[in-house]
């Protein structure tokens, strides 16, 4: 793979993983949704809708997307898509810093699985 290629793979990542902390963000300005009536779910909805880090959250998705076919025009998705996995370590590093979630030793030892699998496939 060359560097162009996984520069764009990672930006697409990079994007993937800041939509899902933004949309924890905006989660946690909205507070525990609870299934009721339509009207309670319909303005939970609105709510949502209307939440700053969850547009700009689903913003990121839509560039991501963008990025992605971008990617696929490149290389095989066999190997494009085990890259998506640097996510899950991006966005578990990050929201241990920003939310305070915890980073376990199980944990742990997964994100060095995750990092030594993307870097043997991006080797290959």
């Amino acid at each position: 793979m060359t560097f162009p290629t996984f520069s764009i793979i990672f930006a697409g990542v990079l994007l993937n993983s800041a939509a899902q902390l933004m949309l924890k963000a905006g989660a946690k300005s909205l507070g525990t949704v609870a299934f009721g009536s339509g009207a309670s779910l319909f303005a939970a909805g609105w709510n949502a809708a209307t939440q700053p880090w969850i547009l700009v959250g689903l913003c990121c998705y839509f560039v991501s997307a963008g990025l992605w076919v971008l990617a696929l025009t490149r290389v095989d998705v066999t190997l494009a898509y085990p890259m998506l996995s640097m996510g899950y370590v991006i966005a578990a590093l990050l929201a241990w810093q920003l939310f305070g979630e915890a980073l376990t030793g199980p944990r742990v030892l997964g994100i060095a699985i995750i990092l030594v699998g993307v870097v043997v496939l991006a080797r290959s």
